[in-house]
């Protein structure tokens, strides 16, 4: 009876941590609707987590570390933000004003190309194709431009605003202040038999996650920024809201700058006359890539995280098909957790019995 009770405790263990994760996911999914701002809380929290520890080591208790943390955080962010949907909101106007010259500059531009593919293909109706262009492009780009400027106008309404507002920033400062409160709880609730291996784990999943998403955030908001000012030096119409977003997203392996490469030449093709303008719009791009590959990734975020790009393309694609933007925000870090849960158990594999024998 004992050598049964302890070949059946292992599969009773392994049967309890599986249907508490699936228990888990389940409960995420039927809430994911009202987790967003406490997700976004939380990670704002693992974020500013360092600063705070920094001002405890200088001598400061905890509360009073995490209250001077979250109040330099929003005397930098609030400004900052309006200032950029000031600007942004700006120039979404002036495009949607200026989008009729735009259009028709466009089309001046591409009937050349539209006459040889008519010469080549003698049934190619080129008027038609010209005026398809130009009622389509003109009521997309209207369509566009006047969503971007009422989100941005009526302040992210689409977004929950008052949670995200009011909750977010107090689920943020408890999380700071009781941070190690959470991790000496959750510690002395691991299982006594595997305590160091899963510590060990724990180690590992902080350095994944602190190294990808501590330093590709710094790079984004970096790139972000340097976008939308030389763009906006340039003169691009849209320019700080194509060149912010094509930094946001550069967390996504090269999409971010091939979206807002090729979003940018589209817009400057059809608003300047000239070579110059559109080759200042590729140098941009172009030293933003020099700079992302050459000293901000290789700095910030390194090469040992173990995160492969297209395994951060697939986690972010599963998560925002199933749990929307909540999912895009969990994706990375989920994805970070199961890398290396997946190479402990590739490495318990290759250390046992069902692998060695022969």
């Amino acid at each position: 009876m004992a050598t049964l009770s302890s070949t059946t405790r292992p599969n009773r263990n392994w049967m309890f941590w599986l249907v508490l994760f699936i228990l888990f996911c389940y409960a995420v999914y039927v809430l994911k609707s009202v987790l967003l701002p406490f997700v976004t809380g939380i990670i704002i929290g693992y974020l500013l987590d360092p600063w705070v520890r920094k001002f405890n080591q200088m001598g400061l208790n905890r509360t009073l570390a995490t209250s001077l943390v979250m109040i330099i955080v929003l005397l930098i962010a609030i400004p900052a933000l309006l200032l950029l949907l000031g600007v942004i909101n700006e120039q979404v106007g002036r495009f949607l004003n200026a989008l009729p010259q735009y259009i028709g500059a466009l089309i001046r531009k591409l009937e050349p190309i539209i006459t040889d593919l008519q010469d080549k293909i003698p049934g190619l109706n080129a008027e038609r194709i010209k005026a398809y262009l130009q009622s389509n492009m003109a009521n997309n780009l209207k369509l566009i431009g006047k969503i971007t400027q009422g989100i941005i106008s009526g302040g992210f309404a689409v977004m929950n605003v008052i949670s995200l507002l009011l909750i977010t920033p107090v689920v943020a400062f408890y999380m700071l202040r009781d941070w190690d409160g959470f991790i000496k709880k959750i510690d002395g609730l691991l299982p006594r038999a595997s305590k160091n291996s899963i510590r060990q784990q724990a180690k590992e999943i902080d350095r994944t996650l602190a190294g990808f998403i501590r330093g590709q955030l710094s790079v984004c908001l970096i790139l972000g920024s340097f976008y939308s000012i030389g763009l906006y030096f340039v003169g691009l119409e849209l320019g700080v809201l194509v060149g912010f977003i094509a930094g946001l997203i550069s967390f996504i392996p090269y999409v971010g700058s091939i979206s807002g490469f090729v979003i940018s030449l589209g817009i400057a093709f059809a608003q300047y006359d000239s070579i110059i303008p559109i080759l200042q719009v590729i140098g941009v791009f172009a030293v933003g890539q020099f700079l992302e590959g050459n000293f901000l990734t290789p700095n910030l975020v390194g090469d040992s995280i173990g995160l492969h790009p297209v395994w951060i393309m697939f986690a972010l694609l599963a998560g925002g098909v199933l749990l929307g933007f909540l999912g895009l925000m969990i994706a990375v870090p989920t994805a970070g957790i199961l890398g290396v849960l997946i190479r402990h158990a590739i490495d318990n594999y290759k250390h046992s019995n069902l692998y060695l024998a022969k």
